[in-house]
């Protein structure tokens, strides 16, 4: 039973429903019912805002054709009891929608929403076969072209060389709490190639046979990132002996090096909140590649670790010119630069919520998290780093913000200890105050630290909330900066871009 928006209730009878296959489905209301396997669901949140978009979901009919769902935030607890991934649903009346243009995981150009008077069904002992899953492969070249335009999310398969930097055929062990800790794994993933080469009859001109050859393609970072890592760390540990073959669906595409390198960068694939991933013998593309690969064990030993871990470079001045570009506001480059000072008059850090490191703020009696997905009323304060230092390299100088992480592995501690150690020193004197800055951060100066950065943010005027609980860290600023970089190294470090000012300085060396 179904309810009007306005309270009573309607009657549907599945007599007089009439059954419509997702290639068929046209714009609009439709009070026709659907019968699909539920391959996958999950939630889409406002990565900025930190607000609930809805319920995504991959759906395959009989036919076989994968189609996008969508549950609106106020009816996901409606339907969520009944969810489950893997199992056969019908559904009646529901709305055709527009599929999105950006981070698509179908083809389809309809995407199916739960509308007002939606019914959703489990069918047990369906004699009807539904596939049990469905993949979108791109090689090495379709995701080059593709990358960085926010387009489509297409899977991969491959085999790992390294994971976090350790050799697969050195059977790394993972440790759950590091990797959790970091939020990330970085997993350099090679994929085969194949080509084509036919025979021809030199009279008739024409084809009598082709041969298929594969080889290995070139080595591509794939980096899982919060629950994906801590999926990925679970399913590699579980296995008895070292698995070598993944899969990982809805990859984005970013390339290292930024614009500046786009033909010799190292293209970097990165999961999404809709990303699954298998190995070894999970499902069928990763049986068959493992089928492969089994029958070339030469290729799954071949690890070159300062070929694949090489990073591209730029220069402060190049960060200058890539921030200019107002199309260009993703990409991964390392920039190696020099501490020439650590920036006084603001604070060096903040206080951040213990659970998701949202900044949080005095309430009537606790602190509050600023974060609307944490959202706690009486959270628990620890300190994190929120520190300026000016920089410079042979180019350009500029002023970096390090954030989290990128504190503590530049001065060896964290922030929350050397706040302790201040005020425990000071007898807890002023401790409405804030700490000055500490002199681990200070003996930095004059040190040279590679930063990797990601991704160029604008920045709010006002400062309101810092976060690390998705890929990427956002700093704000009160002061009237454009845009700031950021990093997916799991040390976050940013830079303002209106204080990227131009070097004051004679060159000098790095």
């Amino acid at each position: 039973m179904a309810m009007k928006p306005h309270g009573k209730s309607i009657m549907s009878s599945d007599a007089d429903k009439k059954i419509v296959f997702f290639k068929d489905l046209s714009l609009g209301p439709n009070e026709a019912q659907l019968r699909f396997r539920l391959i996958h669901f999950w939630e889409a949140w406002n990565p900025l805002k930190k607000t609930l978009i809805g319920m995504e979901m991959l759906l395959i009919d009989e036919q076989g054709t994968v189609i996008q769902g969508f549950i609106s935030p106020g009816r996901i607890q409606t339907y969520m009891p009944d969810m489950k991934r893997g199992s056969v649903y019908k559904l009646n009346n529901f709305y055709g929608s527009r599929n999105k243009s950006v981070f698509r995981v179908a083809d389809h150009t309809v995407s199916v929403s739960f509308s007002w008077n939606s019914e959703l069904k489990v069918l047990l002992n369906c004699p009807t076969h539904f596939d049990a899953d469905s993949f979108r492969f791109h090689s090495y070249e379709e995701f080059q072209a593709n990358c960085d335009l926010k387009g489509d999310l297409y899977d991969v398969v491959g085999h790992m060389k390294l994971v976090n930097g350790q050799s697969i055929v050195e059977a790394p062990v993972l440790d759950e709490v590091e990797i959790a800790k970091a939020r990330r794994v970085l997993i350099h993933v090679q994929s085969h190639e194949y080509v084509y080469i036919i025979f021809w009859k030199l009279l008739l001109l024409t084809p009598i046979t082709y041969v298929v050859l594969f080889f290995s393609g070139p080595v591509m970072k794939l980096y899982l990132w919060d629950q994906a890592a801590r999926d990925f760390c679970k399913k590699f540990n579980s296995y008895e002996g070292t698995p070598t073959v993944l899969l990982v669906t809805t990859v984005n595409t970013k390339t290292l090096g930024g614009f500046f390198h786009v033909t010799t960068g190292t293209l970097a694939l990165t999961s999404m909140s809709s990303s699954r991933m298998f190995m070894d013998y999970d499902v069928q593309p990763t049986i068959d590649y493992f089928s492969w690969l089994g029958s070339n064990p030469a290729i799954a030993e071949q690890v070159n670790v300062e070929v694949v871990t090489k990073r591209e470079t730029m220069t402060i001045g190049e960060i200058f010119s890539y921030i200019e570009q107002e199309s260009s506001k993703d990409a991964f480059f390392e920039c190696t630069a020099t501490i020439d000072d650590v920036v006084h008059g603001s604070s060096w850090y903040y206080i951040s919520c213990s659970g998701c490191h949202s900044k949080v703020i005095k309430g009537p009696t606790s602190l509050i998290c600023t974060s609307k997905k944490c959202g706690k009323v009486n959270a628990s304060g620890v300190p994190q780093y929120l520190s300026k230092i000016s920089v410079y390299d042979n180019s350009e100088q500029a002023v970096f913000v390090l954030l989290g992480d990128a504190g503590r592995d530049l001065t060896g501690k964290p922030a929350s200890e050397l706040v302790r150690s201040y005020f425990e020193a000071n007898g807890n004197e002023g401790v409405n105050l804030e700490a000055p800055v500490p002199e681990a951060l200070i003996s930095t100066i004059g040190k040279t630290r590679s930063l990797t950065v990601t991704k160029i943010l604008p920045l709010d005027p006002e400062p309101t909330t810092m976060s690390s609980e998705d890929n990427h860290t956002t700093a704000t600023s009160g002061e009237t900066s454009e845009n700031c970089v950021d990093s997916a190294d799991g040390s976050k470090r940013t830079c303002d871009s209106s204080e990227l000012e131009r070097v004051k300085r004679p060159k000098c060396g790095n």
